[in-house]
């Protein structure tokens, strides 16, 4: 069965590239022209969303390099002692749901002093898979549609990603 899978997984990609062509030549759309029409809508909203995208990441580096993270990490160790958490994934909780480059080089930092098969390997490896970047979705997507009333998003999203790390942390933790 896993070979089955990927051996599709790997002919996926180029069937799609070979089929969605050929069906549109044969519905008659000028496929080059409207690739190029696509490239360019797809460029012009990358434009667009350049400054919410440095705007973030200038926060985050100044998060990172004030030393707030630190500082936040400590303040907040003995509490996490006493539901479970390990101090040393909340650099990870925190950096996640801003972005995910950050917080995937943080998770592969864990990795590499812990081990993937540690508990803090497994349970930064769930985290990184199971939760969203919530400020990088709602600055970066909703900033480049012009939505500016988030209204309950940002608080959706933390709840998200809180839950997220309750459950990664039940379910590392009753699995391994």
């Amino acid at each position: 069965m896993f070979e089955f899978i990927s051996e599709l997984s790997r002919w996926a990609i180029p069937v799609i590239l070979l089929v969605v062509p050929l069906v549109a030549v044969l519905r008659g759309v000028k496929v080059y022209e409207t690739f190029v029409e696509g490239a360019e809508a797809g460029f012009a909203t990358a434009v667009k969303t350049i400054p919410y995208l440095v705007a973030m990441m200038v926060a985050i580096s100044i998060f990172r390099a004030s030393g707030a993270m630190e500082v936040l990490v400590a303040s907040l160790s003995p509490l996490l002692g006493f539901v479970g958490l390990p101090a040393e994934v909340l650099p990870h909780a925190i950096m996640r749901p801003l972005s995910g480059g950050a917080a995937l080089g943080i998770a592969s930092d864990i990795v590499k002093t812990y081990g993937p098969d540690s508990f803090l390997g497994r349970l930064v490896s769930t985290m990184q898979g199971s939760c969203d970047t919530t400020f990088y979705v709602l600055t970066l997507y909703f900033g480049s549609v012009g939505i500016r009333k988030y209204r309950y998003s940002v608080l959706l999203g933390l709840v998200a990603d809180f839950t997220t790390l309750v459950a990664s942390v039940f379910i590392v933790s009753t699995l391994f």
